[in-house]
């Protein structure tokens, strides 16, 4: 990975940051995208620390705010030069239904709209390096999803875990044509689920967040095993399976019938590009 640039979201604590340590050693540059100034330094010095070099830049947006996203995007385009690999790790799940200041559903909007947005506005940039690589991490938790492409907002009805899976789905769905798109293009494009990993997903829900995530962590993985999937697709020399592909414990794995249906994949591609305002048919590099 020496010379290469990898950007990360959510990268200040958990697989993001277990994924950036492991890429950092590696020989990679790093670039994280943070919410909070104060755990990006320390995480930055975490890391620097761990590896002996000055290979962490910090940029800082909040990913409820697609203004953000445009914004942030355009100072790495700025501010790197080059992007090897985009790691979309952030994500939120929410106890009760909330909205961004955008009037979106916080869950769909961090772990889909994000991301989405972020990866147009990167892409171009992206498209100049041979070989660049954009992962999507998704979840298992795609199987349970029940997806309402005329209810993306969760409005008729609000579960925590089936919206939370939804929003996964949709980084399937959203791998799946992505992919399609840029068949024959020089770029890897996949997605994983990292298992179930003792992480701070969930800590923004209070009390019972804080009670629950400590006994989590005795049976769930470690943040370093949850992101070695993660960094095996950011850097293993050659990866052996179509673009699009869904991994599990560093190998390509089933995923459920609607996460690879084309149509769905299709449809909710371009209300995506409606919802965070790209005009139809706008180019993505």
């Amino acid at each position: 990975m020496n010379g290469k640039t990898c950007i990360i979201t959510g990268g200040t604590s958990g697989i993001g940051e277990a994924s950036a340590g492991a890429l950092a050693e590696r020989g990679a540059e790093i670039a994280l995208l943070c919410r909070s100034r104060s755990r990006g330094e320390a995480t930055k010095k975490r890391i620097e620390e761990r590896t002996g070099r000055d290979c962490v830049r910090l940029f800082f947006a909040d990913m409820e705010r697609l203004a953000d996203m445009r914004r942030v995007a355009a100072e790495m385009k700025e501010a790197l030069g080059r992007i090897d690999v985009l790691l979309n790790n952030a994500g939120v799940t929410m106890l009760g239904r909330s909205e961004t200041s955008d009037g979106f559903e916080t869950t769909f909007a961090v772990n889909h709209l994000a991301p989405f947005l972020l990866t147009h506005e990167l892409l171009p940039t992206i498209l100049e390096t041979p070989g660049a690589r954009i992962v999507n991490v998704a979840s298992g938790a795609h199987r349970f999803a029940r997806f309402d492409l005329d209810d993306l907002q969760s409005k008729k009805n609000y579960s925590s875990m089936r919206v939370y899976g939804a929003s996964k789905l949709s980084n399937m769905l959203f791998t799946t044509e992505l992919a399609r798109r840029f068949e024959g293009r020089d770029i890897g494009i996949w997605s994983l689920h990292p298992g179930a990993v003792s992480t701070r997903l969930g800590a923004n829900n209070g009390g019972i967040a804080k009670l629950i995530l400590p006994l989590l962590s005795l049976v769930f993985r470690t943040p370093e095993q949850g992101a070695r999937t993660s960094v095996y697709l950011c850097s293993a020399p050659r990866i052996d399976a179509p673009n699009g592909s869904y991994f599990v414990d560093e190998r390509p794995a089933k995923v459920s019938a609607l996460a690879r249906d084309p149509e769905v994949a299709r449809r909710l591609w371009l209300e995506s590009e409606r919802l965070v305002g790209l005009a139809e048919g706008e180019s993505w590099g």
